[in-house]
């Protein structure tokens, strides 16, 4: 039975490109231990983060409606969230960085609906619940972080990335999954870090997706506020992270004041950050933010904005001085001495837009063997085509059922038969139609008659170069969902009856009276069968501990203390686990 997924207003708004990504929570795959990970890790941070964390996180926590003792519903936070404007989607793990940064535009938390496994309790590089849920949804609940975010999103989702950026996105999306899969072996998560490595040291020029990717990464995902001697921690990856979230404090990691530079400083997400960022306040973020904005290919167009493009191989737009837009994937261009950009193609569907709507008739069905235009100025004519009135255009021949021939300052000609146009919304020339129609540089000729009528785009130059479409309902698929799943392994006889442990020991905490001999029963069945959970022990210390029932705290105790000699890598763990129950019962008493 498929299981549907619950709506609101900020979601039934999303275009079905970012639809596609959005799938049920299903909160009932939930097991016993992943709620044990989550009230462990919530407990944990907030006894932590209470002392170094911005003060809208423990603000934010109460006003999102994120329960320390359970994992969060989508439902339940969506209901909350709605009084700042938000809301939470749940996705497969790691989905493409335009379309992560168009869900912020949308005001959209996009939430990886699925929760690290026992053995990554500290740190995972998959997204999960922990990450999502309990790192970013609080934050925004301070509004000059939240406008911030939203403004990040409507940037980025326009940043033009390479064909590089997508097979690092495909491999750490692999490594993410890989890692949190229990059926994984060493060999492939070993081979899979290795590609992601390999990729990572890769010396190649960072795109715009790669430098504004950095800019999320050390500030929304591990940004610090503050001053340089004083931080607070608000990015989500920290405040996500039992193990970063102390580390980042320390001495050992270099603290540097926030600002564009930050862009060309890339990280690895397999392991803790050697240096982190600090921003003053909020509203700084977002100066830097339009500090780099201006440097993209979105507000500089131009040569470069279009190679940039042709480099992505993906579905983008540029936009002319008239303000007509050519969403497509672009394939080749033609430049002047100066650079200037004299001519355009596209290959495949693409479609034509003014003002990011498409035209009527001009769509990427009418289009669908690409798009190809000069640009420019026309030789010995001191008025561009989009400048003239009906007199100029009736003068120089540009006259509906006319047949023409000119040519641009670059040395393109056209020679056809004008049989339309169409104007923007003051009245200007942005498409000219032409049949049997050639248009030829030098020896070549870049579109013939039988290819059919010919469609002039009205313009001198390139002002935007973005990625996406203008219209997102022009294309059906903008962004491509990876093939890589994440896995939903068969649970073993085993782990089931350890579940049912702990799904016993939580009925026992819930209840208003504790048996102390169902108690003993399940840390025999636990001590018995599943010697090194470490975890499971602590939620009944903590019963037992309550209760003043020294006989079972001791033999706790004491197993605990085994754990520890034979697994050092949890010694921390169960000792922050006990410093929680103390702190606790100190706040109690």
């Amino acid at each position: 039975m498929k299981k549907e997924i619950e709506s609101n207003p900020l979601i039934d708004r999303l275009p079905p490109h970012l639809k596609q990504f959005i799938k049920p929570q299903s909160y009932e795959d939930y097991s016993p231990i992943n709620q044990a990970v989550w009230r462990y890790v919530m407990r944990k941070n907030i006894s932590y983060l209470k002392e170094v964390a911005h003060h809208s996180y423990l603000k934010g926590l109460d006003m999102t409606g994120i329960s320390v003792d359970s994992i969060p519903s989508m439902y339940g936070m969506n209901r909350i969230l709605k009084a700042i404007g938000w809301a939470a989607v749940a996705v497969d793990g790691f989905i493409p960085p335009n379309a992560f940064m168009e869900f912020q535009a949308y005001k959209i938390l996009v939430i990886a609906s699925d929760i690290r496994q026992l053995e990554n309790i500290e740190y995972t590089p998959a997204p999960d619940i922990i990450h999502e849920a309990a790192g970013h949804a609080p934050i925004i609940a301070n509004p000059d972080y939240a406008e911030y975010l939203r403004r990040f999103g409507e940037i980025g989702s326009k940043a033009i990335l390479s064909s590089h950026d997508n097979d690092v996105y495909e491999a750490v999306r692999a490594l993410s999954i890989l890692k949190e899969s229990a059926n994984s072996s060493q060999k492939e998560i070993k081979d899979a870090e290795t590609l992601v490595h390999t990729l990572q040291n890769k010396k190649v020029p960072l795109s715009e997706m790669a430098k504004i990717r950095n800019l999320h990464w050390w500030t929304v995902e591990y940004g610090l506020i503050g001053s340089l001697e004083n931080p607070e921690i608000y990015g989500a990856g920290l405040l996500s992270s039992i193990g970063e979230s102390k580390w980042c404090m320390t001495p050992e990691v270099e603290k540097k004041m926030y600002d564009i530079e930050a862009a060309e400083v890339e990280f690895d997400i397999t392991k803790p950050q050697p240096q982190l960022f600090v921003t003053p306040d909020f509203a700084y973020l977002m100066e830097v933010l339009e500090e780099f904005s201006n440097t993209m290919a979105l507000r500089k167009g131009g040569f470069r904005g279009l190679q940039k493009l042709i480099d992505s191989k993906k579905i983008g737009t540029i936009e002319l001085n008239t303000g007509l837009q050519i969403s497509g994937i672009f394939t080749e261009m033609i430049t002047d001495e100066d650079n200037n950009v004299v001519f355009f193609k596209t290959e495949g569907a693409t479609a034509l837009a003014n003002r990011e709507k498409e035209l009527i008739g001009h769509g990427a069905e009418n289009n669908s063997n690409g798009f190809s235009s000069p640009i420019g100025k026309l030789k010995g004519i001191s008025l561009a085509i989009e400048d003239m009135g009906p007199r100029d255009l009736k003068a120089y021949n540009f006259y509906d059922g006319k047949r023409i021939a000119f040519e641009y300052e670059s040395g393109i000609t056209i020679e056809g038969l004008n049989i339309t146009g169409i104007r923007n919304i003051y009245g200007k020339l942005i498409l000219i139609e032409f049949e049997d129609c050639t248009v030829s540089y030098k020896e070549r000729v870049l579109f013939s008659p039988e290819q059919g009528t010919f469609k002039l785009a009205v313009g001198s130059s390139i002002v935007s170069a973005f990625a996406g479409a203008a219209d997102f309902r022009s294309f059906d698929n903008l962004y491509h969902v990876s093939a890589t799943e994440t896995v939903k392994p068969q649970k073993s006889k085993e782990t089931l009856a350890l579940e049912s442990l702990y799904s016993e020991t939580k009925e026992l905490r819930d209840s208003k009276t504790t048996n102390v001999e169902e108690v003993e029963v399940i840390f025999q069945k636990l001590r018995k069968n599943y010697p090194n959970d470490w975890l499971l022990p602590i939620e009944l210390y903590e019963i037992v501990t309550q209760e003043k029932i020294t006989q079972s705290q001791d033999s706790i105790l004491a197993h605990l203390e085994t754990i520890k000699l034979t697994n050092p890598k949890v010694s921390s763990l169960i000792d922050d686990g006990l410093e929680l129950i103390y702190q606790s019962l100190t706040k109690n008493t």
